[in-house]
């Protein structure tokens, strides 16, 4: 009668230490992203209330091998490893890996930018050696003989490369933006990666060190200043009003049907501005018309040789491209006469600027002169001038 009394009294306290349920197991496994690339961390979750075993401590899954965890790419792998849970008595397990990709020159440099290896118990302490186009599998074994996985894929990405503004003044920071999820290459620490930066001015331009905005996030930011009066060096950037300028990606991780050897440039546009109103950018003075000796004429015979002279001043702190235009129309407002001048005036230089030009008939003729930033560009660099004549 004793006996019987003592395993009523036992029982109960052994029905609180809850066993996995072998007839129908239960542990989905779940990753933080649906894709990795090669050195990404990625963090597993297991759900497993039945492997609660001890409501007062934090347990732990996988680390034996009865009923091991298995983390594995095509060839390598980890096992055991372990996963512990998040709370007392959560019945959620979590661990992490880094992906060690393989060896590879992931920046054009000729150097090795990788150490791949695989090592490592849980369950934070773990390291995978995984290939460009693989997977990574997690088994767990629920029971004898009852297998539970999971995988997820792991691939390269083509970066991308981007201005923040598709317009900058002269005096703001150019900010490039770069968008590699492969060059994430330690995902506890900031990385960084090289871009290049040109601008109409300055074709051979920089090499700007773009830095990564968060661990683990393969987004990359590169901060350039611009200047019109020092050359480039560092991360600064010769480039006047009106240039247009340039960054340039080279993506060295490229997915398939692209080989591993493959490289592919990458680039982004966008312009610079001066904050002065254009037309207040250069001044130009009134017309002047004088014979090939440079005296002034105040009457005009048709078939004379005359000279159309215009004048500019660059009143900015810095050097300014420029197109200058002599148009003529007759009284029909028909043009009969149209050329041009390229240049560059450095700051504060004034410019004398003359066409030749020979009225074939007489009668009335109205001169117009302008002044852009270039033929393909016809942004006013000043308000046009205008001068009526006749011509015996």
């Amino acid at each position: 009668m004793l006996d019987f009394l003592f395993l009523i009294f036992i029982l109960p306290f052994a029905s609180a230490q809850e066993i996995p349920d072998y007839d129908k197991p239960y542990a989905p496994i779940f990753f933080d992203r649906p894709v990795y690339s090669w050195t990404d961390k990625i963090k597993i979750k297991i759900i497993a209330p039945s492997w609660n075993t001890d409501k007062d401590l934090i347990d732990s899954i996988g680390d034996d091998n009865e009923n091991p965890i298995k983390i594995s790419t095509r060839s390598h792998s980890l096992e055991p490893y372990r996963l512990t849970e998040t709370d007392v008595s959560s019945g959620i397990f979590t661990g992490e890996v880094i992906l060690t990709g393989f060896l590879h020159d992931a920046d054009g440099d000729g150097d090795f930018d990788t150490t791949p290896r695989t090592v490592g118990t849980g369950p934070t302490s773990g390291f995978l050696e995984v290939e460009r186009d693989s997977a990574v599998t997690v088994s767990f074994e629920f029971a004898d003989g009852v297998v539970l996985s999971e995988s997820v894929p792991v691939s390269w990405n083509i970066g991308t490369v981007e201005f923040e503004n598709d317009i900058f003044f002269n005096d703001d920071a150019v900010i490039v933006r770069v968008i590699d999820l492969d060059m994430n290459l330690n995902p506890e620490s900031i990385d960084q990666i090289p871009v290049e930066v040109f601008s109409d001015s300055d074709v051979g331009g920089i090499t700007a060190n773009a830095i990564e905005t968060s661990e683990s996030s393969g987004s990359f930011i590169a901060t350039i200043s611009l200047t019109q009066n020092s050359a480039s060096s560092g991360n600064r950037l010769y480039a006047i009003p009106g240039d247009g300028i340039s960054a340039r990606y080279s993506d060295y991780t490229l997915p398939k049907p692209y080989s591993e050897s493959d490289n592919l440039e990458i680039q982004a546009q966008s312009r610079v501005e001066s904050s002065i109103p254009s037309t207040q950018r250069l001044e130009n003075s009134e017309i002047n018309i004088s014979d090939s000796f440079g005296n002034n004429l105040s009457s005009f015979s048709s078939n004379q040789q005359v000279q159309l002279v215009g004048s500019l001043s660059n009143l900015q702190e810095f050097d300014q491209k420029f197109v200058y235009l002599f148009q003529v129309k007759n009284s029909q407002n028909s043009v009969v006469s149209l050329s041009w001048i390229q240049g560059q005036l450095s700051s504060e230089q004034n410019l004398n600027v003359s066409q030749s030009w020979i009225p074939k008939n007489s009668g009335d003729y109205v001169i117009e002169t302008f002044v852009w930033t270039s033929l393909k560009d016809p942004t006013a660099l000043s308000n046009p001038i205008t001068r009526s004549i006749s011509v015996e």
